[in-house]
């Protein structure tokens, strides 16, 4: 039997969820899940390391760093392509801001800078 797959924590769901060129073609999209989006969040935008997204997304640096090379690989066929980048889905739960663990109330929390 397959090991169950670890919900991922994020902080909270991006407020835009659609990008690329004005031309929107349905056939020409790509599908970002919220914990790739929230990887590249956290690594490039918060320079953070893995070892530091890991523990604030609650999950091995292992998985960080496949989640945030899936990311990257999906963001260059994005730019490179002129697709539309679609971030929806995946294996995620929002954190409550509520002290769920060690990762929230902390200055990269999207929560805690609002």
């Amino acid at each position: 039997m397959a090991r169950p797959v670890k919900l991922r924590t994020i902080c909270e769901k991006p407020r835009i969820n659609i990008f690329g060129p004005k031309s929107f073609k349905e056939e020409n999209c790509i599908e970002m899940s919220l914990e790739e989006y929230e990887s590249i969040r956290l690594i490039d935008y918060n320079n953070l390391t893995q070892e530091e997204c890991a523990n604030f997304m609650g999950v091995a640096r292992t998985t960080v760093q496949k989640i945030y090379d899936n990311a990257r690989g999906k963001i260059a066929d994005v730019l490179v392509n002129g697709k539309t980048l679609i971030i929806k889905g995946g294996n995620y739960q929002i954190c409550n801001n509520k002290g769920y663990g060690k990762y929230c109330n902390r200055k990269h929390c999207r929560k805690f800078e609002s």
